[in-house]
Protein backbone atom coordinates (compact mmCIF):
# COMPACT_ATOMS: atom_id res chain seq x y z
CA UNK A 1 0.00 0.00 0.00
CA UNK A 2 1.62 3.90 -0.99
CA UNK A 3 1.80 5.94 2.23
CA UNK A 4 -1.18 7.89 3.40
CA UNK A 5 -0.49 11.72 3.13
CA UNK A 6 -2.50 14.25 5.03
CA UNK A 7 -3.96 17.51 3.20
CA UNK A 8 -1.90 20.34 5.18
CA UNK A 9 -3.16 24.32 4.84
CA UNK A 10 -1.01 27.48 5.37
CA UNK A 11 -3.72 30.44 5.14
CA UNK A 12 -2.82 34.24 4.71
CA UNK A 13 -3.67 37.77 5.63
CA UNK A 14 -3.29 39.57 2.23
CA UNK A 15 -3.15 43.25 2.72
CA UNK A 16 -0.19 44.41 5.17
CA UNK A 17 0.93 40.24 5.17
CA UNK A 18 1.63 39.37 1.56
CA UNK A 19 0.38 42.66 0.08
CA UNK A 20 2.83 46.40 0.98
CA UNK A 21 -0.85 47.97 1.79
CA UNK A 22 0.83 50.88 3.85
CA UNK A 23 2.78 51.52 0.44
CA UNK A 24 0.42 51.66 -2.21
CA UNK A 25 -3.01 52.84 0.13
CA UNK A 26 -0.10 56.08 1.12
CA UNK A 27 0.39 56.14 -3.09
CA UNK A 28 -2.84 56.14 -4.15
CA UNK A 29 -4.16 58.30 -1.58
CA UNK A 30 -1.64 61.50 -2.38
CA UNK A 31 -3.67 61.69 -5.58
CA UNK A 32 -6.41 62.87 -3.70
CA UNK A 33 -5.25 64.36 -0.50
CA UNK A 34 -1.58 65.85 -1.66
CA UNK A 35 0.54 67.19 1.37
CA UNK A 36 -1.97 65.79 4.08
CA UNK A 37 -2.18 61.95 2.98
CA UNK A 38 -0.11 60.60 5.72
CA UNK A 39 -2.43 62.88 8.08
CA UNK A 40 -5.46 60.87 6.00
CA UNK A 41 -3.75 57.73 6.03
CA UNK A 42 -2.87 57.88 9.74
CA UNK A 43 -6.90 58.84 10.64
CA UNK A 44 -7.87 56.14 8.23
CA UNK A 45 -8.08 53.00 10.09
CA UNK A 46 -9.99 53.70 13.03
CA UNK A 47 -13.22 54.93 10.41
CA UNK A 48 -12.28 51.18 9.01
CA UNK A 49 -13.09 50.04 12.00
CA UNK A 50 -16.23 51.60 12.94
CA UNK A 51 -17.61 50.60 9.58
CA UNK A 52 -16.25 47.47 9.24
CA UNK A 53 -18.54 46.70 12.32
CA UNK A 54 -21.60 48.67 11.71
CA UNK A 55 -24.74 46.44 10.33
CA UNK A 56 -26.09 45.92 8.00
CA UNK A 57 -22.62 45.07 6.28
CA UNK A 58 -21.17 47.30 3.91
CA UNK A 59 -18.96 45.89 0.54
CA UNK A 60 -15.19 46.64 1.79
CA UNK A 61 -15.29 49.05 -1.38
CA UNK A 62 -17.69 51.16 0.28
CA UNK A 63 -15.83 51.06 3.46
CA UNK A 64 -12.98 52.27 1.70
CA UNK A 65 -14.80 55.19 0.39
CA UNK A 66 -16.50 56.21 3.20
CA UNK A 67 -13.71 56.03 5.34
CA UNK A 68 -11.59 58.20 3.05
CA UNK A 69 -13.49 60.60 2.90
CA UNK A 70 -14.64 60.53 6.72
CA UNK A 71 -10.73 60.87 7.50
CA UNK A 72 -9.67 63.44 5.19
CA UNK A 73 -12.91 65.86 6.76
CA UNK A 74 -11.79 64.66 10.33
CA UNK A 75 -7.90 66.13 9.10
CA UNK A 76 -9.05 69.14 7.09
CA UNK A 77 -8.31 68.04 4.03
CA UNK A 78 -11.13 67.80 1.04
CA UNK A 79 -11.59 64.52 -0.53
CA UNK A 80 -14.63 64.02 -2.52
CA UNK A 81 -17.03 60.42 -2.49
CA UNK A 82 -16.23 60.68 -6.68
CA UNK A 83 -12.62 61.20 -5.67
CA UNK A 84 -12.20 58.43 -3.16
CA UNK A 85 -14.53 55.83 -5.18
CA UNK A 86 -11.68 56.34 -8.67
CA UNK A 87 -8.78 55.59 -6.54
CA UNK A 88 -10.34 52.08 -6.81
CA UNK A 89 -9.30 51.58 -9.89
CA UNK A 90 -5.66 51.75 -9.03
CA UNK A 91 -6.55 48.47 -7.24
CA UNK A 92 -3.93 46.72 -9.09
CA UNK A 93 -1.17 49.20 -8.20
CA UNK A 94 -0.83 47.52 -5.02
CA UNK A 95 1.86 45.03 -5.06
CA UNK A 96 3.25 42.34 -3.09
CA UNK A 97 6.17 42.68 -0.62
CA UNK A 98 9.17 41.61 -1.84
CA UNK A 99 9.74 38.44 0.00
CA UNK A 100 6.39 37.51 -1.08
CA UNK A 101 6.62 35.20 -3.88
CA UNK A 102 9.52 32.93 -2.27
CA UNK A 103 7.18 32.61 0.94
CA UNK A 104 5.03 31.32 -0.94
CA UNK A 105 6.83 29.11 -3.64
CA UNK A 106 8.77 27.78 -0.71
CA UNK A 107 5.67 26.27 1.13
CA UNK A 108 4.64 25.06 -2.22
CA UNK A 109 7.56 23.38 -2.68
CA UNK A 110 6.97 21.54 0.77
CA UNK A 111 3.90 20.49 -0.07
CA UNK A 112 1.37 23.16 2.05
CA UNK A 113 -1.90 24.37 0.58
CA UNK A 114 -2.61 27.98 0.06
CA UNK A 115 -4.97 29.89 1.11
CA UNK A 116 -6.32 33.86 2.17
CA UNK A 117 -8.60 35.05 4.31
CA UNK A 118 -9.24 38.52 3.14
CA UNK A 119 -11.63 41.37 4.50
CA UNK A 120 -11.88 42.41 0.56
CA UNK A 121 -14.73 41.69 -2.02
CA UNK A 122 -14.55 39.73 -5.03
CA UNK A 123 -13.64 41.77 -7.59
CA UNK A 124 -10.33 43.81 -5.68
CA UNK A 125 -9.68 40.93 -4.00
CA UNK A 126 -9.62 39.36 -7.65
CA UNK A 127 -7.41 42.14 -9.13
CA UNK A 128 -4.83 41.50 -6.00
CA UNK A 129 -4.67 37.64 -7.29
CA UNK A 130 -3.35 38.37 -10.51
CA UNK A 131 -0.54 40.17 -9.55
CA UNK A 132 0.99 37.13 -7.50
CA UNK A 133 2.86 34.21 -9.78
CA UNK A 134 0.47 31.42 -9.05
CA UNK A 135 -3.20 31.38 -7.69
CA UNK A 136 -4.19 30.33 -4.32
CA UNK A 137 -5.64 26.85 -3.54
CA UNK A 138 -8.89 28.65 -1.72
CA UNK A 139 -9.49 31.92 -0.69
CA UNK A 140 -12.42 33.45 1.70
CA UNK A 141 -13.26 37.02 1.37
CA UNK A 142 -15.51 39.41 3.09
CA UNK A 143 -18.07 40.17 0.96
CA UNK A 144 -18.55 36.34 0.79
CA UNK A 145 -18.83 35.63 4.65
CA UNK A 146 -20.81 39.08 5.06
CA UNK A 147 -18.51 39.69 7.84
CA UNK A 148 -14.89 41.33 8.63
CA UNK A 149 -12.20 40.44 11.02
CA UNK A 150 -11.63 40.20 13.64
CA UNK A 151 -14.99 38.78 13.92
CA UNK A 152 -14.41 34.76 12.99
CA UNK A 153 -16.46 33.86 10.27
CA UNK A 154 -13.69 33.59 8.19
CA UNK A 155 -11.68 31.08 9.96
CA UNK A 156 -15.16 29.35 10.90
CA UNK A 157 -15.95 29.25 6.90
CA UNK A 158 -12.45 28.21 5.79
CA UNK A 159 -12.66 25.07 8.82
CA UNK A 160 -15.96 24.44 7.11
CA UNK A 161 -15.01 24.58 3.41
CA UNK A 162 -11.75 22.12 4.10
CA UNK A 163 -12.91 19.81 6.93
CA UNK A 164 -9.05 20.75 7.87
CA UNK A 165 -7.48 19.25 10.84
CA UNK A 166 -6.58 21.96 13.47
CA UNK A 167 -2.98 20.15 13.77
CA UNK A 168 -2.62 20.79 10.04
CA UNK A 169 -3.54 24.15 9.50
CA UNK A 170 -1.61 27.50 10.63
CA UNK A 171 -2.53 30.87 9.81
CA UNK A 172 0.13 33.84 9.16
CA UNK A 173 -0.79 37.07 8.88
CA UNK A 174 0.79 41.15 10.29
CA UNK A 175 -2.28 42.38 11.95
CA UNK A 176 -2.71 41.17 15.69
CA UNK A 177 -6.27 42.99 16.03
CA UNK A 178 -7.48 41.32 13.05
CA UNK A 179 -5.69 37.58 12.62
CA UNK A 180 -3.60 36.87 15.26
CA UNK A 181 -6.07 37.68 18.01
CA UNK A 182 -8.86 36.10 16.99
CA UNK A 183 -6.86 33.18 15.53
CA UNK A 184 -5.29 32.66 19.36
CA UNK A 185 -9.33 32.77 20.55
CA UNK A 186 -10.29 30.06 18.33
CA UNK A 187 -7.49 27.93 19.10
CA UNK A 188 -5.86 28.07 15.82
CA UNK A 189 -2.56 27.68 15.71
CA UNK A 190 -0.84 31.29 13.87
CA UNK A 191 2.55 32.60 12.79
CA UNK A 192 2.89 36.44 13.79
CA UNK A 193 4.78 38.26 10.32
CA UNK A 194 5.88 41.09 12.22
CA UNK A 195 6.32 43.44 9.39
CA UNK A 196 6.40 46.57 11.36
CA UNK A 197 8.87 44.89 14.20
CA UNK A 198 7.28 45.85 16.78
CA UNK A 199 7.81 42.32 18.64
CA UNK A 200 4.82 43.41 21.82
CA UNK A 201 3.51 40.52 22.92
CA UNK A 202 5.77 38.11 20.60
CA UNK A 203 6.07 35.42 23.40
CA UNK A 204 1.88 35.25 23.47
CA UNK A 205 2.24 33.83 19.67
CA UNK A 206 2.16 30.26 18.10
CA UNK A 207 5.53 31.30 16.40
CA UNK A 208 6.95 34.99 15.96
CA UNK A 209 8.79 35.82 12.47
CA UNK A 210 9.78 38.92 10.73
CA UNK A 211 10.62 38.04 7.23
CA UNK A 212 9.00 35.56 4.72
CA UNK A 213 12.22 32.87 5.04
CA UNK A 214 11.50 32.69 8.90
CA UNK A 215 7.71 32.70 8.79
CA UNK A 216 8.74 28.86 6.56
CA UNK A 217 11.09 27.77 9.26
CA UNK A 218 8.11 28.52 11.97
CA UNK A 219 5.32 27.14 9.60
CA UNK A 220 7.29 23.66 9.74
CA UNK A 221 8.16 23.75 13.09
CA UNK A 222 3.78 24.09 13.96
CA UNK A 223 3.21 21.71 12.07
CA UNK A 224 5.37 18.78 13.40
CA UNK A 225 6.14 16.86 10.54
CA UNK A 226 6.91 13.56 10.14
CA UNK A 227 8.57 11.32 7.60
CA UNK A 228 6.29 8.36 7.91
CA UNK A 229 2.90 7.30 10.17
CA UNK A 230 0.87 10.71 8.62
CA UNK A 231 -2.63 10.96 9.53
CA UNK A 232 -5.89 10.18 7.00
CA UNK A 233 -6.32 13.28 4.63
CA UNK A 234 -9.55 14.75 4.48
CA UNK A 235 -11.52 15.61 1.06
CA UNK A 236 -11.11 18.89 0.26
CA UNK A 237 -13.94 21.09 -1.69
CA UNK A 238 -12.10 24.09 -3.09
CA UNK A 239 -14.95 25.88 -4.37
CA UNK A 240 -15.49 28.99 -1.66
CA UNK A 241 -19.45 29.35 -1.06
CA UNK A 242 -21.80 31.74 0.59
CA UNK A 243 -21.10 31.28 4.43
CA UNK A 244 -23.78 33.89 6.53
CA UNK A 245 -22.40 34.80 10.29
CA UNK A 246 -25.47 33.41 12.48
Amino acid sequence: MSPVTRTRWVTFDCYGTLIDWQTGFAAMVARVAGDRVADVVRAYDAHERILEQARPHRLFKDVVVTSLVRSASEVGASVSEADARRLLGAWAELRPFDDAEALLAGLRRRGYRLGVLTNCDDDLFEVTHRTFTKPFDLFVTAERVRGYKPAPWHFRAFEMLTRVRRGDWVHVAASRHHDIDPAQTLGIKHVWLDRAHDATGAATVSAYATSGAEVIDAVDRLMHERRHGLPRSTSVDTTVSMVQPC
